[in-house]
């Protein structure tokens, strides 16, 4: 850690371990501190915001702007100081206890699926190993009766029984998980506007609610767009203008629930607005490229539902 005194000069460096948090920022009570919004700073934030007026900064922002090429702590530490110093900090949003805690629900959800999903390809390498080639679905009734029958040798039996042993562990708790989902989007207004949605329940409104964080903060539909990197990237040069994919920037795990909401909408409930726009632009395009841009306009929808507090309702939607 830097400081800096009033006229923007260096006159002490600190390194902070997380014990010292409390007794630096009592030192410097009242005064100024800038973090970068890395994966552990949530509890830095609190604890340096109860004596401190502290900003946390957006990491490739950050970058783009620093005067330096090195990288180290002191370095490091020095421009984040010399950018508070200057007022020139890119902020990054800091959610609200609530959508932390929306936030570490879902994705919890979503570390225990890849858990799953990775002792089911265990399985798959596995029968391989037996010379076994059928794909088999290892959460599917046939697919837990055609392991049922297998007779395989040591230790590949014990390797099964094991396997499969892990994923019904992790099906029970993120059963359990779902509960605790299903039961925080009842209890939030957004997620129930969110439902009203054809093709969005619980865990797809909770994930939307909890990666947009507080729809007020935007001003406009296209900054949510912006900030969930469904907006395409425009190149300009000279007289020409070139629009290509999605930026991706932001939550890829709202982009992949919005994207997943439009093909059950489409293709489930068959729900006439955004259907009759997906099926233009798939004429036009490709079904990717229409699942996209269903998801962007499906994303509007929600801003404006969010901001008016009004259930989904097409017609009274401007998009």
């Amino acid at each position: 850690m830097a400081v800096r005194n009033g006229d923007g000069d260096v006159i002490e460096q600190v390194r902070v371990e997380n014990t010292d948090l409390e007794e630096i920022a009592q030192r410097y009570a009242g005064g100024e501190a800038l973090l970068e919004a890395t994966t552990n700073y949530f509890y830095i934030y609190d604890m340096l915001s109860e004596y401190l007026n502290v900003s946390v900064g957006h990491p490739p922002k950050l970058k783009a702007i620093a005067q330096t090429d090195k990288k180290t702590d002191r370095i490091d530490a020095e421009e984040l100081s010399r950018l508070v110093w200057l007022g020139s900090v890119p902020e990054s949003y800091v959610p609200t206890d609530e959508i932390r805690e929306c936030r570490a629900l879902v994705r919890g959800r979503i570390s225990l699926l890849e858990e799953r999903t990775s002792f089911a390809n265990k399985i798959h390498s596995l029968l391989l190993d037996n010379g076994i080639t059928r794909r088999v679905k290892p959460l599917s009734v046939t697919g837990r009766e055609f392991l049922a029958e297998l007779s395989l040798s040591a230790p590949w039996d014990g390797l099964l029984s094991s396997y499969l042993s892990v994923i019904d562990t992790l099906t029970e708790e993120i059963s359990q998980l779902d509960e605790r989902i299903e039961e925080r989007a009842e209890g939030h207004r957004e997620t129930q506007l969110l439902m009203t949605i054809p093709g969005i329940a619980h865990y797809s409104a909770l994930v939307i609610y909890a990666e947009i964080g507080e729809i007020d903060r935007f001003d406009r539909a296209k900054e949510v767009v912006r900030y969930v990197g469904l907006n395409p990237v425009i190149r300009e040069s000279g007289d020409s203008r070139f629009e290509g994919g999605i930026s991706k920037k932001g939550s890829g795990k709202a982009r992949w629930v919005l994207v997943q909401a439009v093909h059950s909408a489409v293709h489930t409930v068959e729900d006439e607005y955004l259907s009759r726009f997906y099926h233009r632009i798939e004429r036009r395009k490709n079904k990717q490229k229409a699942a996209v841009a269903t998801a962007r306009k499906l994303l509007v929808s929600i801003y404006h539902m969010l901001d008016r507090g009004e259930v989904y309702d097409p017609p009274g939607v401007t998009a």
